[in-house]
């Protein structure tokens, strides 16, 4: 990259309170901030309000913030956080109206995919790990290549790639339990095409002088909203202070507690009582946010499934909990980044469903794989197996809908049953396809060129999915999927005792 980076840009603020350096800043993540909020608040005036106390944070904040930190991912939590002050009480009404707008949409046969999408994106990338969640925001709120994303992780171009194809999917799976049922192809579509909304002109120059007094200039609410956004985020950090360490270990009825220090206003981490309710397994990020220091795996008291994570900008520390999850799930949680299409597991797994929550200020990875071996005797390690796969082939050669691109474009833009793609290689649909069809897929078509493609499918009553695109790839691009069986690098999980 030419330009400066983001923490460079920022140490030089810190230092000097430079305002051509601050002011870079706001120039470059503006639309980002401004985006997420309009988003979260649904009024331009609120928006641009949050957006303020955003960046007066943001200068505050300056000194602290990490060297590794990503900023984009940082400023995007943060405007979550500071629109949830805004709305305070309102939230749970809308989100109940946003929902009920959802299901509504689900029966308009062509509708676009992201008015569907809108209302949940903030919330859902707020589910992901730090991680996932910053390389969706830079490459799809921020526009940056994944060439640009890998720098910005400390990885690979190739790495980035598939750091994006996952979280992707794990996007899709959360938009799911929500009832909104898109590939992670449209879903990347639509986020890319309608997420980001230009600020306001003059807005920039505005925040920038606002900002960088850390308040002077500000108006009376926007203090009052940065005050409020600063005590959820001194709370939460706060809390994971306090607590020195915690650990509960619940197994069948018994159960063991190891705790030196618990601090919270209406819970205790060594009366589990209160985990019998079901309300504090609320996939939610906010009652998430407020449960004592624990680490819980059960059998399953609940009669419901699905999974939630929440990850701090401030401390960069995790919380988890997933309910009625096989072991299967379990070690794909605790192996992250491997999903169970690429995991090998041994047939005498236990068939019982577990409930797990993780609210200590550790890595709940190793936690998790420490307790998978201590009460299962479960490990893993990587290794190239040959198993089942799908190899993508040219079956039409020359096919009139892999027009090669003419340079002008780059970008993906999905509706719920078609897509339109610009400058893209075919290996770009490897991750939507593995996705859908539920093995690993070999590219093996020999096509590296950029293409721009005009994908439209319809599934007729009874059609699966897989089936429909099976035929999609065919009809339109020449390109069929040919099951295999190839070496790949796979998680081999082993019963050690």
């Amino acid at each position: 990259m030419t330009e400066r980076d983001d923490i460079a840009l920022l140490r030089e603020f810190a230092a000097t309170e430079s305002e051509a350096a601050f002011a870079a800043l706001v120039q470059r993540h503006i639309n980002l901030v401004y985006s997420t909020a309009l988003r979260n608040v649904g009024s331009t005036h609120a928006a641009e309000e949050i957006s303020q106390a955003v960046f007066i944070i943001l200068a505050r904040k300056a000194k602290s913030l990490g060297a590794k930190t990503i900023l984009a991912g940082w400023l995007h939590q943060t405007t979550r956080l500071t629109a949830a002050n805004f709305l305070r009480g309102e939230i749970r009404r809308q989100k109940r109206e946003q929902e009920a707008y959802m299901q509504s949409t689900l029966n308009e046969p062509d509708t676009n995919a992201w008015p569907q999408i809108a209302p949940l994106l903030d919330g859902a990338l707020g589910k992901l790990g730090e991680r996932d969640r910053n390389a969706l925001v830079m490459r799809f709120l921020e526009n940056k290549s994944l060439a640009e994303v890998g720098a910005a992780l400390g990885a690979s171009e190739d790495a980035a790639k598939m750091r994006v194809n996952r979280a992707l999917e794990k996007l899709r799976k959360i938009f799911s339990r929500r009832g909104v049922t898109l590939s992670a192809a449209l879903i990347a579509g639509a986020v890319s095409a309608g997420s980001v909304q230009a600020a306001p002109v003059g807005l920039a120059a505005t925040i920038s002088t606002v900002a960088i007094a850390k308040s002077a200039a500000a108006g009376g609410s926007t203090l009052t909203l940065v005050k409020g956004a600063l005590k959820i985020m001194a709370w939460t950090k706060a809390k994971t202070a306090i607590v020195v360490g915690a650990t509960i270990l619940a197994a069948g009825t018994a159960t063991t507690v190891v705790v030196e220090k618990a601090v919270h206003p209406r819970l205790s981490a060594t009366d589990l009582s209160w985990a019998d309710n079901p309300k504090y397994w609320e996939v939610n990020s906010q009652v998430l946010e407020k449960l004592p220091p624990v680490f819980i795996l059960r059998p399953t008291k609940l009669p419901w499934g699905g999974s939630i994570m929440f990850g701090s900008s401030i401390t960069h520390q995790y919380k988890r909990l997933s309910r009625k999850c096989d072991l299967k799930s379990l070690v794909t949680v605790a192996y992250d980044g491997h999903t169970e299409q690429r995991c090998v597991f041994p047939p005498d797994l236990p068939s019982e469903n577990y409930d797990f929550m993780f609210t200590l200020p550790e890595d709940y990875h190793a936690k998790l794989k420490a307790e998978l071996y201590s009460r299962f005797g479960l490990t893993a390690h990587v290794e190239t197996r040959t198993v089942d796969v799908w190899l993508l082939q040219v079956k039409v050669p020359g096919s009139p809908g892999l027009k090669k691109s003419d340079g002008t474009h780059n970008d993906w833009i999905g509706s719920q049953y078609g897509a339109k793609i610009h400058g893209q290689s075919i290996s770009g649909l490897i991750g939507w396809l593995e996705g859908t069809f539920g093995r690993p897929i070999i590219d093996q078509t020999g096509l590296t060129e950029p293409f721009d493609l005009d994908l439209n499918w319809k599934p007729r009553p009874g059609q699966s999915e897989a089936d429909v695109l099976r035929q999609m790839l065919l009809n339109q691009l020449g390109l069929e999927l040919v099951s295999s069986r190839e070496p790949v690098e796979m998680l081999v999980v082993e019963k050690v005792k």
